[in-house]
């Protein structure tokens, strides 16, 4: 069955010709600001995913849905989903794993301080999930127009 290699958050994250390429990747603490009516400034986030596709999945689909929510779960800040095939390139050796890069980029804004995580499955496998805080910087204030 394929399984989800590993996930990881990043500030920036792109995905070319089967590699992976990310930019400040591993981080697990957000400093935002928050109005006084309570979402944050939005953060701009990249993450990266790796599926590993055994031989005997390759040439069929599966889905994988990645989606970024708040420890407690409930509704879902960010979420992902699509299908992805990974076929055998003619000079693989026989019975070889492949693998399957991903790059996702999107913005978001936090309802409140605290515990994020992010959750990532593909078809019915195990899911593997990353964790992160956001920490809230104080409310933002703008000066009044004069």
């Amino acid at each position: 069955m394929a399984e989800i290699e590993f996930v990881i958050v990043a500030n920036h994250a792109e995905a070319h010709n089967g590699l992976l390429y990310l930019s400040g990747a591993g981080w697990n603490e957000a400093a935002l600001g928050f109005s006084p009516e309570g979402p944050s400034t939005a953060l701009h986030f990249g993450i990266g995913v790796s599926v590993l596709v055994p031989w005997t999945e390759t040439n069929r689909k599966h889905h994988l849905q990645v989606r970024m929510e708040h420890e407690d779960g409930g509704e879902p800040l960010f979420r992902a989903d699509g299908d992805l095939e990974v076929g055998r390139p003619p000079s693989v050796h026989h019975g070889a794993d492949q693998r399957a890069v991903l790059a996702i980029d999107g913005i978001a804004q936090f309802p409140r301080a605290g515990g994020y995580r992010l959750v990532a499955q593909v078809s019915e496998g195990k899911m593997r999930t990353v964790s992160f805080r956001v920490r809230n910087l104080g409310v933002l204030s703008f000066p009044a127009a004069s």
